[in-house]
Protein backbone atom coordinates (compact mmCIF):
# COMPACT_ATOMS: atom_id res chain seq x y z
CA UNK A 1 0.00 0.00 0.00
CA UNK A 2 2.97 2.47 0.96
CA UNK A 3 5.00 1.68 -2.34
CA UNK A 4 1.21 2.19 -4.27
CA UNK A 5 0.83 5.30 -2.40
CA UNK A 6 4.86 6.63 -3.36
CA UNK A 7 3.89 6.19 -6.64
CA UNK A 8 0.73 7.65 -7.32
CA UNK A 9 2.18 10.82 -5.22
CA UNK A 10 5.29 11.02 -7.53
CA UNK A 11 3.19 10.89 -10.70
CA UNK A 12 1.49 13.66 -9.61
CA UNK A 13 3.95 15.48 -8.85
CA UNK A 14 5.79 15.09 -11.93
CA UNK A 15 2.66 15.95 -13.83
CA UNK A 16 1.05 19.46 -11.70
CA UNK A 17 3.25 21.86 -10.80
CA UNK A 18 2.98 23.45 -6.87
CA UNK A 19 1.50 26.63 -8.01
CA UNK A 20 -1.40 24.55 -10.04
CA UNK A 21 -1.83 22.65 -7.03
CA UNK A 22 -2.53 25.81 -4.49
CA UNK A 23 -4.53 27.94 -7.31
CA UNK A 24 -6.94 24.74 -7.52
CA UNK A 25 -7.29 24.56 -3.57
CA UNK A 26 -7.46 27.81 -3.06
CA UNK A 27 -10.50 27.95 -5.84
CA UNK A 28 -11.84 24.94 -3.66
CA UNK A 29 -11.73 26.53 -0.23
CA UNK A 30 -13.42 30.18 -1.77
CA UNK A 31 -16.20 28.03 -3.19
CA UNK A 32 -16.77 26.00 0.25
CA UNK A 33 -16.65 29.77 2.15
CA UNK A 34 -18.95 31.01 -0.03
CA UNK A 35 -21.91 28.32 -0.47
CA UNK A 36 -23.51 29.04 3.21
CA UNK A 37 -24.10 32.64 1.64
CA UNK A 38 -26.00 32.00 -1.38
CA UNK A 39 -29.69 32.36 -1.10
CA UNK A 40 -32.37 29.49 0.35
CA UNK A 41 -35.87 30.15 -0.89
CA UNK A 42 -37.31 28.85 2.87
CA UNK A 43 -41.13 28.57 1.39
CA UNK A 44 -40.88 26.63 -1.84
CA UNK A 45 -43.60 28.05 -4.42
CA UNK A 46 -45.25 25.20 -6.26
CA UNK A 47 -43.19 22.36 -3.94
CA UNK A 48 -45.24 23.03 -0.60
CA UNK A 49 -46.81 20.89 1.12
CA UNK A 50 -50.86 20.94 0.13
CA UNK A 51 -52.92 18.93 2.52
CA UNK A 52 -55.75 16.83 0.12
CA UNK A 53 -58.96 18.30 2.24
CA UNK A 54 -60.87 15.27 3.41
CA UNK A 55 -64.63 14.84 2.19
CA UNK A 56 -67.05 17.58 4.00
CA UNK A 57 -68.83 16.29 7.13
CA UNK A 58 -66.15 13.47 8.07
CA UNK A 59 -65.05 16.27 10.53
CA UNK A 60 -61.27 14.44 10.15
CA UNK A 61 -59.37 17.79 8.84
CA UNK A 62 -60.33 19.73 12.57
CA UNK A 63 -59.38 16.34 15.07
CA UNK A 64 -55.75 16.78 16.01
CA UNK A 65 -55.46 12.96 16.95
CA UNK A 66 -56.09 12.09 13.31
CA UNK A 67 -53.16 12.13 10.59
CA UNK A 68 -55.90 13.72 8.34
CA UNK A 69 -55.81 17.10 10.56
CA UNK A 70 -54.82 19.92 8.38
CA UNK A 71 -51.98 21.20 10.34
CA UNK A 72 -50.10 17.50 8.93
CA UNK A 73 -49.79 17.99 5.59
CA UNK A 74 -45.94 17.97 5.87
CA UNK A 75 -45.87 15.67 8.95
CA UNK A 76 -43.39 12.96 9.58
CA UNK A 77 -43.41 11.06 13.15
CA UNK A 78 -45.65 10.68 15.96
CA UNK A 79 -48.35 13.44 16.96
CA UNK A 80 -47.28 14.65 20.48
CA UNK A 81 -51.39 15.00 21.29
CA UNK A 82 -51.03 11.01 21.70
CA UNK A 83 -47.80 11.51 23.66
CA UNK A 84 -48.82 13.77 26.88
CA UNK A 85 -48.18 16.76 24.68
CA UNK A 86 -50.72 18.47 22.05
CA UNK A 87 -50.03 20.02 18.83
CA UNK A 88 -48.13 22.85 19.70
CA UNK A 89 -46.65 21.76 23.44
CA UNK A 90 -43.89 19.21 24.05
CA UNK A 91 -45.35 16.10 26.79
CA UNK A 92 -43.43 16.86 30.20
CA UNK A 93 -39.76 15.78 30.18
CA UNK A 94 -38.75 16.24 26.81
CA UNK A 95 -37.15 19.21 24.82
CA UNK A 96 -38.35 20.77 21.81
CA UNK A 97 -36.03 21.10 18.77
CA UNK A 98 -34.49 24.57 18.13
CA UNK A 99 -34.50 23.90 14.30
CA UNK A 100 -37.88 22.38 12.23
CA UNK A 101 -38.81 21.86 9.15
CA UNK A 102 -41.75 23.48 7.46
CA UNK A 103 -44.81 23.25 5.50
CA UNK A 104 -47.52 25.14 3.69
CA UNK A 105 -51.10 23.50 4.83
CA UNK A 106 -54.73 25.00 3.86
CA UNK A 107 -56.98 25.33 6.75
CA UNK A 108 -60.32 24.23 5.85
CA UNK A 109 -61.94 26.58 8.42
CA UNK A 110 -60.80 29.79 6.31
CA UNK A 111 -59.20 28.67 3.36
CA UNK A 112 -56.24 30.19 3.73
CA UNK A 113 -52.76 28.67 3.52
CA UNK A 114 -50.17 28.82 6.51
CA UNK A 115 -46.47 28.04 7.07
CA UNK A 116 -46.41 25.10 9.95
CA UNK A 117 -42.90 24.22 11.44
CA UNK A 118 -42.57 20.47 12.44
CA UNK A 119 -40.40 20.65 15.36
CA UNK A 120 -39.21 17.18 17.19
CA UNK A 121 -39.48 16.94 20.79
CA UNK A 122 -36.30 15.52 22.16
CA UNK A 123 -34.55 13.77 25.28
CA UNK A 124 -36.93 10.54 25.90
CA UNK A 125 -37.74 7.19 24.48
CA UNK A 126 -40.35 7.14 20.98
CA UNK A 127 -43.46 7.69 22.27
CA UNK A 128 -45.31 4.62 19.34
CA UNK A 129 -48.28 5.82 19.56
CA UNK A 130 -49.99 7.74 16.09
CA UNK A 131 -47.39 7.29 14.02
CA UNK A 132 -47.50 9.47 10.83
CA UNK A 133 -46.13 10.13 7.26
CA UNK A 134 -47.44 12.94 5.40
CA UNK A 135 -44.84 13.66 2.47
CA UNK A 136 -46.54 15.84 0.82
CA UNK A 137 -44.00 18.38 -0.37
CA UNK A 138 -40.89 17.11 1.29
CA UNK A 139 -38.10 17.65 -0.82
CA UNK A 140 -34.65 15.69 -0.77
CA UNK A 141 -31.86 16.32 1.90
CA UNK A 142 -30.39 18.82 -0.35
CA UNK A 143 -33.42 21.33 0.20
CA UNK A 144 -33.06 20.12 4.34
CA UNK A 145 -35.49 22.84 5.79
CA UNK A 146 -37.94 20.78 3.68
CA UNK A 147 -37.23 16.99 4.43
CA UNK A 148 -39.43 15.46 7.25
CA UNK A 149 -37.19 12.54 7.28
CA UNK A 150 -33.99 14.45 9.33
CA UNK A 151 -33.70 13.68 13.18
CA UNK A 152 -34.07 17.58 13.84
CA UNK A 153 -32.78 17.02 17.39
CA UNK A 154 -29.29 18.51 16.66
CA UNK A 155 -28.74 21.54 19.22
CA UNK A 156 -30.69 20.54 22.32
CA UNK A 157 -29.02 20.51 25.10
CA UNK A 158 -28.28 18.05 26.64
CA UNK A 159 -27.55 16.35 22.90
CA UNK A 160 -30.04 14.06 22.30
CA UNK A 161 -31.07 12.67 18.87
CA UNK A 162 -33.99 10.54 20.49
CA UNK A 163 -37.05 11.86 18.84
CA UNK A 164 -40.27 11.15 20.97
CA UNK A 165 -42.89 13.26 18.74
CA UNK A 166 -43.35 15.90 16.92
CA UNK A 167 -45.55 19.10 17.01
CA UNK A 168 -47.29 21.30 14.49
CA UNK A 169 -46.87 24.87 15.04
CA UNK A 170 -48.49 27.48 13.24
CA UNK A 171 -46.22 29.80 12.45
CA UNK A 172 -47.93 32.96 10.06
CA UNK A 173 -50.08 33.19 7.00
CA UNK A 174 -48.36 32.32 3.25
CA UNK A 175 -48.46 35.42 1.82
Amino acid sequence: MDALMERLSRSVAQRTSRRGFLACMGKLMLGAAVLPLLPVDRVVGDAHAQMTMAPSGTGRTDDPLTCDYWRYCGFDGNLCDCCGGSHTECPAGTIMSPTSWVGTCKDPADGKEYIIGYRDCCGKDVCGRCYCNNNKGDMPIYRTQLDNGVVWCFGTKPSSYVVNCTTAVKLGLKT
